[in-house]
């Protein structure tokens, strides 16, 4: 609205503060768009770098801050990379968490899990083929640490804690109606980097389907691989459903953009220049010195 002064605060009003429109869980029209093919091969790019960027630092040593860093960092780039593009998930959990959410249709969401996991199986790959044959057999494969005594439910429990913080944290910063203050993949990415930190030792901290699926492929180890798909994606529902209707203070509202644009197509209103105000004051300071 650059130029123009709109005196309608209480119509925006009315339009930022009214009833939502809710989201569509099947949108085929989009599937027509270019912008949606860009997407889905950006979350396939994406997930591949991910991937081999991650799991190539678990190969020769088991350095966990050099582990937890260098996954954090990669998630940071990745999102840095192609967030615009599509949104940047990366992670079949937040893709299903945002379907939940009616963020994202169920088409797109499904899109994006099938071109996460394609794209995290292929960068397993690609890490085995640069990678000694004497390291095949653990390509970053994740697992429950029952050498510690580690049980299923309890590795089920902290990848479930560890995405449903991750799920929270992305609903948090990417939310369009909070201040825009620092950056998003930054705070992404510590938390990832966070999560392995904590719970490296005792799941080898995944939170993400598609990340433990591409080493398991490609190192054909599956052991107690279901935690790494019903964990993450149960935490991320959870946070979901949390922020969404339970958390989010502006749930049902349009942005502030959204009004805007709802307001520039209401034929009832009227723009008016700033000039024109102006122009009236001189008119009437004119006026005053012709009395």
């Amino acid at each position: 609205m650059e130029g123009y002064f709109i005196y309608v605060a209480n119509k925006l009003d009315s339009i930022r503060f009214g009833p939502s429109s809710g989201g569509k869980l099947f949108d085929l029209r989009e599937v027509k768009t270019l912008s949606f093919w860009r997407a889905v091969s950006a979350e396939f790019l994406a997930t591949m770098m991910f991937v081999f960027l991650g799991s190539a630092s678990a190969i020769f040593d088991n350095d966990k801050v050099k582990i937890s860093l260098a996954f954090g960092l990669a998630i940071m780039a990745m999102i840095q990379m192609f967030g615009h593009v599509s949104g940047g998930h990366i992670n079949p959990a937040v893709s299903i968490a945002m379907a939940v959410s009616m963020n994202i249709s169920v088409l797109r969401a499904f899109l994006y899990v099938v071109a996460q996991t394609i794209g995290a199986i292929i960068g397993a790959f690609i890490l085995k083929g640069v990678t000694p044959s004497a390291f095949h057999g653990n390509l970053a494969v994740t697992n429950i640490n029952s050498a510690l005594g580690v049980t299923q439910a309890q590795g089920f429990g902290v990848e479930l804690l560890l995405t449903f913080t991750l799920v929270f944290v992305i609903y948090g910063t990417v939310d369009a109606n909070r201040p825009n203050f620092g950056s998003a993949s930054l705070a992404i990415g510590l938390t990832v980097a966070m999560g392995h930190f904590s719970a490296i030792s005792y799941t080898g901290a995944s939170m993400n389907p598609a990340r433990s699926l591409g080493s398991a492929v490609a190192s054909n180890s599956y052991a107690n691989h279901w935690i790494y798909w019903v964990g993450p994606i149960a935490g991320g529902v959870l946070a979901s459903v949390l922020y969404k209707w339970v958390f989010d203070p502006y749930r049902g509202v349009p942005t502030m953009a959204e009004g805007a644009q709802t307001l520039l197509q209401d034929d009832s209103f009227v723009a008016i220049p700033r000039d024109y105000f102006k122009e009236g004051k001189k008119e009437n300071m004119n006026a005053s010195s012709n009395l």
